[in-house]
């Protein structure tokens, strides 16, 4: 277990100083695990209904975060996964406690239940005004039966937000209590677990999950779902998490959802990467669309977590009228609370799209020109790209397998995209004129080829279109020795791009001797096979050469020593164009 940590049985309390010297309208509360609003003593918020919620750790930004004006005036935690004790609820509830009294937002789970239950009692008994509100939002327990206890999750947030937008703007207690009860019954929320997470004080996980399996239904303290299944591509998985939650019967409609209002959580359970978060967002926004719904808001992001578990949760709050929409965009300084735009999302696709500019369209941008040649030269030019693309298709595991040993690994990836690009652009490429050729290529990399790749095999083509067009236009025939200098242009085009020159462990290592053998070969006006033959061995030669180096541009330079005995996978992938090149 790798967690940075100091003593994890010291790990909230210093997680709290941590949180509050973040923040600076935040405070501790001196020998509790308690953070408060640092203006919650001051006269005006007193006069206001002071909102509590909390539990245990490890789901953070729950609840801390939530505490700041427009939400939470407190927060109680316990250890990690563990109920805070009644005499930190109570002590709590006295210290925020004003004239209109306190909420106590509590989510459904047995030890949050009894302690802010009896710590509640205690309050109303020393003649503070207390009313409770308990979230059980959790749908994937309903199929149970009506007995078993449904478990409080990520739409406990919406609770906190709309009731404390109330509270801030002055409504009373019982005003603030009623919404909150009834927001609560009006969310839906379903979790899946692809990992499961891990206690710091413990140092190993709950259960264990095969790579092809998911927990679905599970709750936020590191246990398992409620079942078990292979793993889906998103968009099924999302669809089957929404359908469910449309299931329970605080959305059934008898499946007719057209206008309908909703508010949409999409929650990192904290250890899912912010692209798979926006795949799920993307799928549960189309999926509520196409059912009829009426998406008022949306908000993402690790909201309430299980510490690093992989995972989402998604959840649905129906909306009644403007004044809750108007509820959740009233300003917090809470820091939790997601920063959205107060706005409805885009309906579909086709509203994502920016206005087209003719300049931004690939088969608008003039194209650079030279002369034409004849069918069998098109013929040839065709072939050689045809080539080309298809030994980096077939080669990616291996260029990707070699990238992963010195840089990121996404090269084979990224080499295989952009030429499945190429061979379905081909068709159009003006193969008659060899420069408006060559400048198609380039833009058709500029835009499939990620990486660094990219803007030197862009760079590389271009320049040689930028040769061949110019010398045409200054009365220059389309021979070998203008090939020659086009080519040398395109390696010039790529060292002044990215400073990189021979000898530094990349790409030209290969590409500089094998062009210069290539142009060398041409104004010998040696038979076309045999220059590129001869070019292949010095692309070979020039490849291998860099298992001894010591790369000084690219990530590889970031390894030094330890790259030494490792090929370029970029220059290796030159040798492979060229090899690929002798069969034409």
């Amino acid at each position: 277990m790798k967690k940075l940590v100091n003593d994890p049985t010291h790990v909230v309390n210093e997680m709290i100083e941590g949180i509050v010297l973040l923040n600076p309208a935040l405070k501790i509360l001196k020998g509790q695990n308690v953070i408060v609003r640092s203006d919650c003593r001051d006269e005006d918020v007193l006069e206001k209904v002071a909102l509590i919620s909390g539990g245990g750790s490890g789901h953070e930004p729950s609840h801390a975060g939530f505490v700041g004006k427009g939400m939470l005036s407190a927060a109680v935690l316990g250890d990690v996964f563990s109920s805070p004790t009644t005499a930190q609820i109570i002590n709590c509830i006295r210290y925020v406690a004003g004239k209109k009294g306190v909420l106590l937002i509590v989510k459904s789970y047995t030890g949050d239940m009894i302690n802010f239950g009896i710590a509640a009692k205690m309050a109303i008994a020393e003649g503070i005004p207390v009313e409770t509100v308990i979230v059980d939002d959790d749908v994937a327990l309903i199929e149970k039966g009506e007995d078993v206890v449904k478990r409080g999750l990520a739409g406990t947030l919406f609770v906190h937000k709309i009731a404390g937008a109330l509270a801030e703007s002055g409504a009373d207690l019982q005003e603030v209590a009623n919404i909150a009860r009834k927001v609560a019954l009006s969310l839906g929320t379903l979790g899946v677990g692809l990992s499961p997470c891990i206690i710091p004080s413990v140092g190993h996980p709950h259960f264990t999950l095969p790579d092809d399996e998911i927990e679905l239904g599970l709750g936020i303290h590191g246990e398992p779902g409620v079942q078990r299944t292979k793993i889906k591509n998103v968009d099924s998985l999302v669809t089957d998490m929404i359908d469910r939650i449309l299931k329970s019967p605080r959305f059934h409609h008898s499946g007719d959802f057209k206008g309908k209002r909703i508010a949409l959580i999409v929650n990192n359970l904290g250890g899912t990467t912010a692209m798979e978060i926006a795949l799920v967002a993307r799928r549960a926004i189309f999926l509520l669309n196409e059912k009829g719904f009426v998406i008022d808001r949306v908000y993402n992001g690790p909201l309430m977590t299980a510490l690093d578990m992989q995972g989402v949760s998604l959840t649905l709050l129906s909306i009644e009228n403007d004044h809750l929409v108007s509820l959740l965009d009233f300003p917090t300084i809470a820091t939790g609370w997601p920063k959205s735009i107060s706005q409805r999302p885009y309906k579909s696709l086709e509203e994502t799209f920016a206005q087209e500019m003719d300049l931004l369209k690939e088969n608008k941008i003039p194209l650079l020109q030279s002369k034409n040649v004849p069918p069998e030269v098109s013929e040839i030019l065709k072939q050689i790209i045809q080539a080309i693309s298809k030994t980096l298709i077939e080669n990616s595991d291996y260029l990707t397998e070699l990238d992963g040993k010195v840089g990121d690994g996404d090269l084979g990836e990224n080499l295989k995209k952009a030429s499945l690009e190429v061979l379905s652009a081909l068709p159009n490429y003006p193969v008659s004129d060899v420069a408006s050729t060559l400048h198609s290529l380039s833009l058709t990399l500029q835009t499939s080829l990620g990486g660094t790749s990219g803007p030197i095999y862009s760079i590389f083509c271009l320049q040689i279109a930028q040769k061949l067009t110019s010398s045409v236009k200054e009365g220059k025939d389309l021979d070998r020795k203008l090939w020659s200098e086009s080519l040398k242009y395109g390696v010039q085009g790529i060292q002044d791009l990215g400073g990189a020159k021979l000898n530094d462990c990349t790409l030209l290592d290969a590409l500089i001797p094998s062009i210069d053998s290539l142009c060398d070969s041409l104004v010998k006006d040696l038979p076309l096979k045999e220059a590129i033959k001869l070019a292949s061995i010095s692309a070979e030669k020039g490849a291998n050469s860099t298992i001894d180096m010591i790369p000084k541009k690219g990530r590889a330079s970031n390894l030094g020593e330890r790259a030494r005995g490792l090929i370029d996978p970029g220059a290796k992938a030159v040798h492979l164009i060229f090899k690929a090149l002798e069969d034409v």
